[in-house]
């Protein structure tokens, strides 16, 4: 007796600006299981990207054409403007369909948290596209962590940096609080997941967040201090005004220290039009290697510009393995990758950092 194969899932995407294009529809046609159905755009010349990237995809100019025919879909994936996120995802919800939200999934956390009761009220898988999770450094260090090999971590500091002096302007740069734009809820959303799920919960929050460059209006600098239950520190920059860049990771811990300077070169191979395969996705020259130690004496200590520590191989980054998780959670129940209310504990220092820049005091959660 022969089995029948299941059909790929069918993915209806709205959205082809940055998110959409870059990193939601290679990921989606990368993963076995999932075929890419329908990219939601009104803009024409994004509309020929689309049919030329992937000839077979059925364009829609809005997301009402597309639930619609919700029935011919199996996952819709929201990747427009932030200020979208919840009425879409709402509406994808309501019409029976499991969803996908590119972060921030909402502007508060009160939102992600009725998101989330809608979809469980359904049924239905609500997930949020948090992908720095997969991340080369980030998969590193949370390994590293988990062996023990820092001992004890004292502090986390964690840097998205850019030297971008002039605003390119666009909703993401808008200072109008409906457009959730500015750099805390873009990179911060990243820093800040990460924080949480290496060291838990956080109990208290100061910001300071300033608006730097001529003609912007969204913060462009901004800095956190998180404290964890666990005592924990956490220092997390976010930033496009820095003309050197910090290291992208720095962990003190009572055992050893690990430094790791580069970003995940994901990103950089998307926009560039590379597609995950299986040979050499997600690797970086052993020259980005992050070094790890801690010194022979007690008044030593290791640094990466004089050579000090030992060089830690990177894991390779892997962001098919979210859409990978998804597929097996609508398939098989499997756990869902990144859940509405780890995005709404996020949001809840995102939303206390803004309130700690604003009024200069230590918010506690």
């Amino acid at each position: 007796m022969t089995s029948t194969p299941l059909r790929d899932l069918r993915v209806g995407l709205i959205g082809y600006g940055l998110a959409g294009s870059v990193f939601h529809a290679p990921l989606i046609a990368a993963t076995e299981g999932l075929t890419l159905d329908t990219v939601v755009t009104s803009n024409e010349e994004r509309q020929a990207q689309a049919r030329e990237e992937f000839p077979d995809v059925r364009l829609a100019a809005d997301a009402g054409e597309l639930f619609a025919r919700a029935g011919e879909l199996d996952l819709v994936v929201v990747a427009s403007p932030n200020k979208t996120h919840v009425p879409l995802a709402t509406a994808a919800l309501e019409a029976g369909l499991p969803v996908v939200v590119d972060k921030p999934v909402a502007g508060t956390a009160a939102e992600a948290r009725g998101l989330a009761a809608l979809a469980e009220e359904r049924g239905l898988l609500l997930s949020v596209f948090q992908n720095r999770r997969w991340d080369n450094d980030f998969l590193t260090l949370r390994a590293l962590v988990e062996r023990g090999e820092l001992g004890d971590v004292w502090r986390f500091e964690s840097r998205f940096e850019r030297w971008r002096p002039k605003p390119k302007g666009g909703w993401r740069e808008s200072g109008d609080p409906a457009e959730i734009g500015g750099l805390l809820y873009d990179l911060g959303s990243h820093v800040v997941d990460q924080a949480l799920v290496l060291f838990g919960p956080a109990t208290q929050v100061y910001a300071e967040s300033v608006v730097r460059r001529p003609g912007a209006e969204a913060d462009d600098d901004t800095f956190l201090a998180l404290t964890h239950a666990n005592g924990v520190r956490s220092h997390l920059y976010v930033s496009s005004t820095a003309a050197q860049l910090g290291p992208r990771l720095r962990v003190l811990g009572s055992r050893a220290g690990y430094v790791k300077y580069g970003l995940d070169p994901q990103e950089a191979a998307l926009r560039e039009g590379a597609r995950p395969g299986p040979d050499g996705w997600g690797v970086e020259a052993e020259s980005l290697w992050g070094r790890i130690g801690a010194g022979d004496a007690p008044s030593a200590g290791e640094s990466p510009v004089s050579g000090g520590g030992s060089p830690v191989p990177t894991l390779p980054g892997d962001y098919p393995a979210y859409y990978a998780a998804v597929a097996a959670a609508l398939r098989e129940g499997a756990p869902n990758p990144v859940t509405a209310h780890e995005a709404a504990a996020a949001l809840d220092v995102l939303e206390a950092a803004r309130r700690s820049a604003r009024d200069g005091m230590v918010v506690r959660l």
